[in-house]
């Protein structure tokens, strides 16, 4: 289904956060791993989410789920042999599994988004599971990718940083379970590391021990260890809630969003700093967020690397803001749903912006006026990229039509619920 967006001067109102996807999948399959059984509270539901729920099930873990919680008995080091994993479209739950499948005697991974995750590589996942003995068979690093495994070996194991830190999250996940102790080297550029920070963070609540080196290229894991069963709660999601914030920057707006922590290790929490240097007025206290803003909005710099599933609705944002911003360390944006960056500003310049991109870079020069809208198009399956030319859509002259915008699901199912919510003039049509 299509979605058209409106302009909409004015949102007004307060949501709740939606609860953190990363997380969520992560306290999942820690509690998958768990001899015994484990609580989450506050899981997300989405596309995403419900993809590791279902996996995790066929792997052989015992799931029953109310409105508040999702209680999991786990099948530890011997997930129940499968044929077959249909991740959907989430890239980071195949990384994650495709190391858990590996305790598996053989699990094919099937491609059902041939258009979108069946486009991304994984040859650096693929490449560290041979090292720890594990046969993989795969269609040039793509899916279809089948895992032989059963008996993985710990020992010395490089993997390659540069394309995505899932790979490193995944190893993480699984060589604390194996008999030998191992040491995990980093090569070239470490992406998104805070998102490592997020998983050391859950293992460590999982009762798991690793040592890691400061800057996350070095880790020692001693082997022969067991995930404990716990009791987790989630907290709320700064990469959904980013889009939100961005409407309420580039509007006359009132907005509050409950349930983001202050604390929280979620890189994406550098939404807050971007719009403050923005000279966006707003305020963070005691976990809510209130934006009153203005519509207007001044240019930044900003190393996106360190909040890698925000930086599309800080651009969004940057449209509109007096003088040109530069989003800069950004090229894994390129591996993603979608190309993120010569995929969005495509469809960022149809709808009137004027962006310009580089390899590793988005350039925008802002135009405080508007852009003029009054176009249909594309956001190539990607919930982001969604979520972004919907903001961008509330300040345009015209009202713009996305396409397919019901992948918005993959991660944030009540995103234009919310919205509305809020007063936003959004409409699906077939």
């Amino acid at each position: 289904m299509d979605i058209i967006v409106r302009p909409t001067p004015k949102l007004q109102g307060e949501i709740g956060a939606l609860s953190s996807k990363n997380y969520t999948t992560r306290y999942l399959l820690a509690a998958a791993l768990a001899e015994g059984t484990s609580t989450v509270y506050y899981p997300a539901h989405s596309e995403d989410s419900d993809a590791m729920r279902r996996c995790i099930q066929d792997l052989g873990a015992v799931l029953e789920e109310d409105d508040e919680k999702a209680v999991i008995t786990g099948f530890g080091k011997s997930p129940r042999n499968v044929k077959e994993l249909n991740v959907g479209n989430a890239g980071a739950v195949l990384r994650f599994l495709m190391c858990v499948a590996a305790l598996s005697e053989e699990v094919t991974f099937v491609n059902t988004y041939p258009e979108s995750l069946g486009k991304r590589p994984h040859d650096d996942l693929i490449d560290a599971l041979g090292q720890l003995g594990v046969q993989v068979e795969h269609n040039d690093g793509k899916l279809p990718i089948t895992i032989r495994g059963g008996s993985p070996k710990g020992g010395r194991i490089t993997v390659s940083g540069e394309v995505s830190s899932q790979y490193l999250s995944a190893l993480l996940f699984l060589t604390p379970l194996l008999a030998e102790d191992s040491e995990i080297t980093v090569t070239g550029d470490l992406k998104s590391k805070v998102v490592v920070g997020q998983t050391l963070e859950v293992l460590e609540q999982a009762g798991i021990m690793i040592h890691a080196d400061e800057d996350y290229m070095f880790f020692r894991v001693p082997g022969g260890q067991s995930y404990k069963a716990q009791v987790y709660t989630v907290q709320g999601d700064y990469p959904g809630s980013a889009a939100v914030l961005a409407a309420a920057a580039v509007t006359e707006s009132d907005v509050t969003i409950r349930n983001l922590a202050e604390d929280s290790k979620q890189g994406e929490r550098a939404i807050i700093d971007v719009l403050r240097m923005m000279q966006v007025p707003l305020t963070h206290e005691n976990g809510n967020v209130r934006v009153q803003g203005n519509g207007r909005l001044k240019a930044l710099e900003f190393d996106g690397d360190t909040a890698t599933d925000a930086v599309l609705a800080m651009v969004a944002a940057a449209v509109f803001a007096e003088g040109t911003s530069r989003f800069y360390n950004v090229e894994n944006l390129r591996y993603k749903e979608c190309d993120r960056i010569t995929d969005y500003l495509t469809e960022l310049r149809k709808a009137g912006a004027n962006v310009e991109e580089r390899q590793a870079e988005i350039i925008v020069h802002g135009r405080p006026e508007g852009v003029e809208g009054g176009v249909e198009i594309n956001a190539h399956y990607d919930h982001r990229v969604i979520m972004a030319l919907t903001v961008v859509g509330l300040r345009s002259k015209q009202p713009l039509r996305i396409q397919d915008a019901h992948h918005v699901a993959k991660s944030y199912p009540q995103y234009f619920d919310h919205l509305k919510a809020l007063g936003a003039d959004v409409e699906w049509v077939k």
